[in-house]
């Protein structure tokens, strides 16, 4: 939990930095990214010592989610390296609520290859969620 809570300290903040910075996009949109950033760490660093807090974590995931959603299909950026950026980061963060649900909330049976929170299957999809979001920023900021 702490350390989703500090990379929820910086990660959303740089989308909503890139969006803010690269996007014209309409201002309430970025005001709801900037409160999904804010909420994600808090709703996490609050359910280390209040475990039954967390699944209010679907709120700051779907205000952070929703609006790079919305920036992907109606206000993409007209470079398509930048485009294809803002999807991936979308991909990524589709992947992470779908992970979030799976492995806490056991939305579905997990796989004995996946139950361990330290096995290499888990890990590899952690990779791949965070390969996208990093990758998509990258190219995100390129263009």
């Amino acid at each position: 939990m702490r350390r989703l809570g500090l990379v929820s300290l910086v990660g959303p903040g740089l989308i909503w930095w890139l969006a803010a910075t690269r996007l014209a996009v309409p201002p309430e949109l970025l005001t709801v990214l900037f409160v999904g950033w804010w909420l994600m760490p808090a709703v996490l660093f609050a359910s280390i010592p209040f475990p039954a807090l967390r699944p209010l974590l679907i709120a700051p995931a779907t205000l952070i989610t929703a609006p790079v959603l919305a920036i992907a299909v109606w206000w993409p950026p007209d470079r398509p390296v930048a485009a294809l950026g803002w999807g991936l980061i979308v991909v990524g963060l589709l992947l992470g609520g779908v992970i979030g649900g799976w492995f806490w909330f056991r939305w579905a049976a997990v796989p004995a290859a996946l139950d361990d929170p330290f096995s290499p299957a888990r890990w590899g999809l952690i990779v791949v969620h965070v390969g996208c979001i990093i990758l998509g920023f990258a190219l995100a900021a390129r263009g």
